[in-house]
């Protein structure tokens, strides 16, 4: 079976090729390296086996749409995205543009090729806005709060759409906060990675607000492994990947910091304009219909973390 990977050479997409090449696989890489790295490449590429290609190619250009067609892979794993809250509020028609307009020229080319089904990475921290009580389910209401959450939640419709009419299957995962192995210590989203780089190199590390507010953080084998499940299961719905457990940030901090042994408390910053106070996700739809459920519990998953970054 051939599939392609778009952001494949990103932080979780990078991870899921590892996954499918094991599996035996064939798999086409798309990435335009704006965020991902040939390093998260690395074993792919050492392979030297002609089950694996590389095409350097941003998804706003049309050119997405011959890519697909040409190579005709029957599953495509999107999760190509322009993931940074902060520029999409910042730039929204920039986000639109990745993100809505990206995914629809893979959607077009996904048609040209009668690939037989789109997984899509969707944001479960962003499309059900700022819920009062998580864990939230897939029916509440989607009222997204920044521009990156609309372009998620629009793309889940625009699949609804090609899905209706065109008869392209699709499931969309809504990821908590994914961490683990080679995420990116500068990103906006990866507070374990920002935490991990800053304790190692004996660093105090910053906490915004009053460290209250709570993640749902899921281990990125966890999740990887929830994406090749919906390679054939899951058909037409909107699915939660997370935990459902709520850490709050200084809780993380301090599992971190006993894991590094540091004694320093984090540096205390002003509060971020926009963020959510809580948020974590009901996986049980998932277990039903994938039969996933995480497995990785926090402590085990910041150790493995922390052991990559050392090395």
């Amino acid at each position: 079976m051939r599939v392609m990977v778009t952001g494949g050479a990103g932080f979780i997409g990078s991870v899921l090729v590892d996954r499918l090449l094991a599996e035996g696989l064939e798999v086409d890489v798309v990435d335009d390296l704006s965020t991902g790295s040939l390093a998260n490449l690395a074993s792919a590429r050492a392979q030297r086996t002609r089950r694996f290609s590389f095409q350097r190619l941003d998804i706003r250009s049309p050119a997405v749409i011959d890519l697909v067609s040409h190579r005709r892979p029957e599953i495509i794993f999107h999760l190509a995205a322009q993931a940074d809250v902060r520029i999409s509020v910042a730039r929204p028609a920039f986000d639109a543009e990745v993100n809505i307009l990206g995914s629809l020229h893979v959607f077009q080319g996904a048609l040209a090729a009668k690939t037989k089904k789109i997984v899509f990475a969707s944001s479960g921290g962003t499309i059900y806005g700022a819920p009062e009580n998580p864990p939230v389910r897939e029916n509440h209401p989607q009222h997204p709060l920044s521009p990156y959450g609309v372009a998620k939640q629009t793309v889940g419709d625009y699949l609804h759409y090609y899905r209706e009419i065109h008869g392209l299957e699709y499931t969309a995962l809504a990821l908590a906060n994914v961490f683990g192995p080679r995420q990116d210590p500068h990103g906006e989203a990866g507070v374990v990675a920002i935490f991990a780089a800053k304790l190692l190199a004996k660093e105090r590390a910053t906490i915004y607000g009053d460290g209250d507010q709570t993640r749902d953080f899921v281990f990125v084998d966890d999740v990887v492994d929830a994406f090749v499940r919906a390679s054939d299961k899951g058909g037409g719905l909107l699915l939660n990947i997370g935990t459902g457990i709520e850490t709050s940030v200084q809780e993380l901090y301090d599992a971190m910091a006993r894991a590094t042994k540091c004694s320093a408390p984090a540096r205390s910053a002003p509060a971020r304009v926009g963020e959510l106070q809580r948020s974590a996700l009901d996986p049980g739809r998932a277990a039903i219909h994938l039969g996933w459920k995480p497995w990785t519990s926090l402590d085990d998953g910041i150790a493995r973390t922390l052991e990559w970054f050392r090395t």
